[in-house]
């Protein structure tokens, strides 16, 4: 199977979080499984050619309208874990230092720059030999993509045979933008309706992408259910129950070549389940670094997030008081908006060497968090897939965490089920539901030392590998193509299949 993905962000030449995380490890382990890979990627400005060792591609001075206006482009090519990774090179729109914006706002043409780039990614597609027999496209920056493959006539002839699967990665960000954008886009006005790209009188590239693909991914077991509901589906709730026929789930796997505690160069010791005296090691390195209280017996608790709404930090801000009580350290790394910046420095003057914060994005540092700490706090309001979490089990650190889309599908309640727990979750979206559950991890830390470690020998042995994941993306992009061919056949838009 010949696949190409669309995509905004890949570790490790460009990432935000966890998309470029996913697309940093999830073609390599399809092309381990046979397949022939693709990763199509915006050549922004900070990635120097000559660095990576980028050469030309051999369908250089092509050009995509847009707008009215045609944008020419060039690809540059190289070859990274197996995979083919072709970087469109448009300096007008990617030659900057950021891939979305500053840190105070989005770049005011991100419609534009994103329209240019699926529909590149397409002619390029359309430039293959073989051709794709899936393109696979990651979240609203390259929703469209489907669109176009399904009512664009030039990219319906040349794709003919090749199916469109999107993956949403959250479905909080959706591309929505004022009307004229259809005009930016080259989509006529009978695409602008409830059935297609309109949502509450703007443009929405990801409800398109949801209505014109031949498959949709969420990215987990969970989260797919979730969308479908009221209080996850962000205003697509209903469209996704309409195409829930081809909706699958499939949980994003880690990237255990970068997450290995046994081979972590970041780490000041190695250590796995076998031997914990790195672990013990990494926790005092971590104490010292966060100016913590360099006691072994204190139980650690590390976060590593992005300090926005969807993480849950109002749940810690309310419940910070009882918490804080009682004999705990926290080590917490993050960015995000002021006013967690605020909070979380506030907490590390009140509480010093019990709290500390760190403002910002540190690679070395978040390895030291998940090796140094007992504990790992999540309390997610919603959290489509988390990776932070398999990272934590990975490294011995006991995840707490609210029973919400990945995080309900990879971590088992210690106290439900002694025998194969491996972390403690809560239900509730509550400050006091999050505080038990905390204190319930505390409590056996302290008190039980034999669960402890049963415990944390459980989480050791989690295995969420990237090749159970690719293997599943490969059944449902066959499924996709057995689809597109049905459809093709007369039998229908939705061709009859069985999504799950």
């Amino acid at each position: 199977m010949r696949i190409l993905l669309a995509a905004t962000e890949m570790e490790p030449f460009a990432s935000t979080g966890g998309m470029g995380d996913v697309l940093g490890a999830l073609p390599p382990a399809l092309a381990a499984l046979g397949a022939r890979v693709s990763v199509a990627l915006p050549r922004y400005g900070f990635i120097d050619p000559l660095e990576h060792g980028l050469k030309p591609y051999g369908c250089n001075g092509r050009s995509v309208p847009v707008g009215g206006l045609n944008k020419r482009f060039s690809v540059l090519r190289k070859t990274h874990e197996g995979v083919e990774v072709l970087f469109v090179d448009q300096p007008t729109f990617f030659d900057r230092d950021n891939i979305y914006g500053t840190a105070d706002s989005d770049y005011p043409d991100n419609a534009e720059r994103f329209v240019f780039f699926t529909r590149a990614v397409l002619q390029l597609a359309a430039a293959m030999r073989p051709r794709p027999d899936v393109v696979h496209f990651h979240d609203w920056h390259t929703a469209l993509g489907p669109v176009y493959m399904a009512r664009d006539p030039d990219t319906v002839n040349s794709l003919r045979s090749t199916a469109a699967v999107l993956t949403i990665h959250n479905l909080g960000y959706q591309g929505i933008f004022p009307r004229p954008e259809m005009v930016t886009a080259g989509l006529g006005p009978e695409l602008f309706n409830q059935n297609a790209l309109e949502f509450w009188g703007q443009m929405n590239f990801l409800k398109g992408g949801i209505v014109f693909s031949d498959a949709v991914i969420a990215v987990s077991r969970k989260y797919a259910e979730e969308i479908q509901t009221d209080e996850f589906g962000f205003g697509l709730e209903g469209i996704i129950r309409t195409h829930s026929n081809k909706l699958f789930g499939i949980m994003n796997g880690a990237n255990y070549s970068r997450w290995d505690p046994r081979t972590d160069p970041n780490l000041p010791a190695n250590f796995d389940r076998t031997s914990l005296r790195g672990k013990a090691r990494c926790k005092s390195a971590l104490q010292r670094e966060m100016k913590l209280d360099e006691n072994p017996g204190i139980p650690l608790v590390g976060m590593v997030t992005r300090l926005v709404e969807q993480k849950g930090l109002e749940l810690l801000a309310e419940s910070i008081e009882r918490i804080m009580e009682q004999d705990v350290q926290f080590a917490v790394l993050g960015l995000g908006a002021e006013r967690y910046h605020s909070r979380l420095l506030e907490f590390a003057q009140r509480w010093p060497g019990k709290f500390s914060t760190v403002i910002g994005f540190n690679e070395r540092l978040s390895h030291l968090i998940e090796a140094g700490s007992d504990i790992f706090l999540m309390p997610s309001r919603y959290e489509p897939c988390g990776l932070n979490q398999l990272y934590s089990l990975r490294y011995g650190a006991v995840p707490v965490v609210r029973a919400t889309g990945g995080l309900d599908d990879t971590v088992i309640d210690a106290d439900v089920d002694p025998a194969r727990g491996n972390g403690f979750k809560f239900a509730e979206f509550d400050s006091k539901a999050m505080a038990n559950r905390l204190s319930r991890a505390l409590s056996l830390f302290r008190n039980d030392q034999g669960r402890w470690r049963k415990l944390v020998d459980n989480a050791f042995q989690a295995d969420f590998s990237w090749g159970v994941s690719a293997r599943a993306h490969l059944e449902v992009f066959r499924w996709a193509r057995t689809h597109k061919q049905n459809s093709a056949g007369g039998k229908g838009e939705n061709g009859g299949g069985n999504g799950r």
